[in-house]
């Protein structure tokens, strides 16, 4: 390894606080307010001693820091467990983005396995972590019906803030979520500008709130251009192969065109339009729901509503900063715009 004459040998042991202090020629104090209160500097002194930090790669030692300043800089995320070969891209999006602006806020994002939040078990994981780690925090996601976890935060007066509303009982917290109705409507005005009218919709089973939310933007949007939606909605949990055989009754009942409640159930429409020796787009428009990687890779080209996930990032991590700032500050709850990509499952309805 190449060191300059003012690098610590290997062998001298970790470089310290007062060693940084010495080579950045200022008192231990002007190190430790340049790591925890930044702002107390002028900005030639931070700038200097940031440098020599990086310079020496200097790590504070985090239960050191913990102690001085009651902060872990965590923040705990609960990932749920996913089916064997399934796959998550909208939230593996999402946590990247999470990721990004907490590291650039100067926290970490302590990941743990959080069982389905309606469970007995649902609130071990946050408990071992507010005794063991003693996060800041927390991102909740998956905020289904009869979840338990908001109330038990606030109880505790831990901060928290949820990607998701509550959908049930009264709202308590933070929370930023994606109105999934306006993305189903925006789909609908598309269609109907390009000549639908018996257009379908397919959706997860009733009770979902996220499922229902997106169904209620296409009713909206149906009974605004006074089109039926009597014999137009099916049913299917998310996957392909049943989501084809809940497709089927749709397209026999004459639907051209189909607003899936995701990329997963519009993929499943297609295999039963070619179950029935029909095209995607060609015969039946298709809506998907998330703009997943493979949206864009399916042949037509499907096109679907984008979520804002880095914008749901940014947000939620905004919202648990000021959260731990101000405890008594009132609720405050976002909700962001999804967009409409237009790819080619959606042509003009053929005369």
């Amino acid at each position: 390894m190449v060191r300059t004459p003012n690098t610590p040998s290997p062998k001298a042991g970790p470089v310290t606080l007062a060693m940084v202090a010495r080579r950045a020629g200022v008192s231990p104090q002007t190190v430790s307010n340049a790591l925890n209160s930044p702002d107390l500097l002028r900005p030639e002194t931070l700038e200097r001693v940031r440098r020599t930090i990086d310079e020496m790669g200097y790590r504070p030692h985090r239960a050191a820091q913990t102690l001085r300043t009651r902060s872990s800089k965590l923040i705990g995320y609960g990932i749920r467990p996913t089916a064997p070969g399934a796959s998550a891209p909208v939230m593996d999006r999402f946590l990247h983005a999470l990721s990004q602006t907490a590291d650039e806020a100067g926290y970490r994002i302590l990941l743990f396995a959080s069982p389905p939040p309606e469970g007995p078990d649902a609130l071990d994981g946050y408990e071992e972590l507010l005794d063991l780690h003693h996060v800041d925090g927390f991102v909740l996601s998956g905020t289904d019906r009869g979840d338990q976890r908001q109330a038990w935060l606030q109880k505790r007066d831990v901060p928290f803030v949820g990607f998701g509303r509550m959908w049930a009982g009264r709202q308590i917290g933070d929370w930023v979520d994606v109105d999934g109705a306006s993305g189903t409507d925006a789909a609908v005005e598309h269609l109907v500008a390009r000549g639908h009218r018996k257009i379908a919709f397919l959706g997860w089973p009733r009770g979902s709130g996220v499922g229902d939310d997106r169904a209620e933007g296409w009713q909206r949007a149906m009974r605004r251009h006074g089109l039926p939606v009597r014999g137009r909605r099916a049913y299917s949990v998310d996957d392909i192969a049943s989501a084809q055989a809940a497709a089927a009754p749709l397209l026999e009942a004459g639907a051209t065109a189909v607003v899936a409640a995701s990329d997963m159930l519009a993929l499943g429409c297609y295999h039963a339009l070619r179950e029935r020796e029909a095209v995607p787009g060609a015969d039946v428009a298709v809506v998907g729901f998330d703009d997943s990687p493979t949206a864009a890779l399916l042949s037509p080209g499907l096109s679907t509503v984008a979520q804002p996930l880095e914008a749901v990032g940014r947000e939620c991590v905004r919202l648990l900063l000021a959260r731990m700032g101000e405890p008594g500050r009132a609720p405050e709850r976002v909700l962001l715009e999804p967009s409409l990509v237009v790819r080619d499952s959606t042509p003009a309805l053929r005369a």
